[in-house]
């Protein structure tokens, strides 16, 4: 029995996605739940998976596809393989292309039309020839797996979905490259439009000496991993600083709408995370009631999930405020954009040591600069300022984080 593979339900406000990549080419086997296809939407990447174990009849829509929800994207044949079945074009499986053998027993092509969307935009990335990639599908077809191994074993290529630049021009050349923005970019893009044109930002400065935290996490670093299984960070300390802050100005946790101002008695703290598709905040819900473990945990896990493109769309929204580290990075000094209809942002940045005035001698101390952007329109600098104070004075002295001072 043939089963038409549909677009899911797209998140709420998300009209559209982006076909990205086909796992599947048109003829293979697939196991119930095993994924089809990546979708990618404004704020994160969804998997289809297969209703049924099958072989995928026919694939109606190729890479870089704009779709919809319910839209009819692939045919899955239920149960064993039939004899002739269409990719994109209606071109069927018995119309394989013609290959010629090789010592190690796989196939060479001599007629490489036509290739599944995921194999031609593999070969077309990378600029390689598909006659010369050794081919294992049915019936000689070169598949994905095919181009990967040939591009580990060349020393080149990438495994991720995301679209490589084309290779740059050889020297004394004058050319341009143009790729297009993935969905993803281009809503970021959108948004930081948004946030300046919406907001009236401003950004304070303050500077921390990190000695302390440092101390901490060098004394119990090691008896923090053996009972709670993850590593303490310095995110763990910026949350709960962040957090006991919010609740001394809790116009810095609040957000606009229209003509009010919308005061949260819960602290929802994103935390940015960088990722091959773009900048991405997944949300520690209730952070207040979070150990220094959980947070720990959470971070990880949300990290790993956005660079395998498996956030879900209620891990990424419904902050209310932000926490970003461009000290990962090196960054020194940065201003950081608000993360709408957030009304603040903490930056972190990069640790040096620097020689600081302390009780009239100098002393090398390991600082940190640390930056709220923030929205003038219902955040005074006051607020702003004594928030940054607040932040500081918790991570100069950690005790305070413990015994809530």
């Amino acid at each position: 029995m043939s089963i038409e593979i549909k677009v899911p339900e797209l998140p709420e406000s998300i009209t559209e996605a982006t076909l990205v990549n086909w796992h599947k080419n048109v003829g293979d086997h697939v196991n119930r739940d095993e994924n089809l296809v990546d979708l990618e939407t404004d704020k994160v990447v969804l998997e289809v998976p297969a209703p049924t174990s099958g072989m995928l009849k026919e694939i109606k829509v190729g890479d870089d596809a704009t779709v919809t929800a319910g839209q009819v994207i692939a045919v899955l044949e239920e149960g064993e393989a039939v004899a002739a079945v269409s990719p994109p074009g209606g071109v069927s499986v018995t119309d394989a292309p013609v290959t010629s053998p090789t010592p190690g027993g796989a196939a060479v092509n001599t007629d490489v039309q036509p290739l599944a969307p995921s194999v031609r935009r593999l070969v077309d990335e990378h600029h390689l020839n598909p006659v010369e990639i050794p081919a294992s599908g049915r019936d000689g077809r070169l598949t994905k797996a095919d181009v990967l191994a040939y591009l580990d074993r060349s020393g080149g290529g990438s495994r991720s979905p995301v679209a490589v630049p084309p290779a740059p021009a050889p020297a004394g050349t004058r050319e341009e490259r143009r790729v297009a923005m993935s969905r993803i970019r281009t809503r970021i893009a959108e948004r930081m439009i948004e946030a300046k044109a919406t907001t009236a930002m401003l950004t304070s400065f303050n500077e921390i000496d990190m000695g302390a935290v440092i101390e901490i996490r060098k004394r119990y670093r090691d008896r923090f991993e053996k009972q709670h299984g993850v590593r303490i960070g310095f995110m763990s300390f910026f949350v709960r600083a962040a957090v006991k802050a919010l609740k001394q100005h809790p116009i810095v946790n609040a957000s606009v709408e229209g003509n009010e101002i919308v005061y949260h008695d819960y602290w929802d703290i994103g935390v940015a995370v960088s990722t091959e598709r773009g900048l991405v905040v997944p949300v520690l819900r209730d952070a207040d009631q979070l150990s220094f473990a959980q947070i720990e945990r959470q971070i990880g896990e949300y990290a790993n999930k956005a660079r395998k493109g498996g956030l879900a769309i209620e891990d990424i929204t419904g902050g209310t405020f932000t926490i970003t580290n461009g000290g990962v990075f090196g960054s020194l000094f940065s201003t950081p954009i608000i993360n709408p209809p957030q009304s603040a942002i903490l930056g972190m940045h990069k640790i040096q040591d620097r020689a600081m005035v302390l009780d009239g001698e100098v002393r090398v101390r390991p600082m940190m600069y640390i930056a709220i952007t923030y929205d003038h329109r219902i955040v005074d600098g006051r607020d702003a300022v004594l928030f940054l104070v607040a932040v500081k004075e918790a991570l100069e002295d950690p005790a305070r984080l413990l015994i809530d001072l």
